[in-house]
């Protein structure tokens, strides 16, 4: 094989894996993705915060319905660590959280 005949494999593979692209990007347009928007607009579900613990464990503070509740997630287990927390009013989504100064 030569030079030429590489170049004809890299551009057809480029051709075929755009075409895979836009075929996917009209399917989702279509609605064949994943649902993601609620009933009526408005969202009740919420990923507040996540802190990773380990590789494999991290923390993560969901809201739902205006209370809170601490998930443990695992490779293997999934725990409820606390439910029912009150959520602070809504500052907004992209509200900054208050933050102490800096013992150091």
């Amino acid at each position: 094989m030569d030079l030429a005949s590489y170049g004809q494999f890299i551009l057809a593979l480029a051709v075929v894996l755009a075409l895979i692209g836009l075929l996917a990007l009209g399917a989702r347009r279509l609605g064949f993705g994943p649902r993601m928007a609620a009933r009526g607009g408005q969202r009740r579900l919420a990923i507040v915060e996540v802190l990773p613990l380990d590789a494999k464990r991290r923390l993560v503070l969901v809201r739902r319905d205006g209370a809170e509740h601490l998930l443990l997630l695992g490779a293997m287990q999934d725990t409820v660590v606390e439910t029912g927390i009150a959520a602070p009013s809504d500052p907004g989504p992209l509200a900054p959280s208050p933050r102490t100064s800096d013992p150091r």
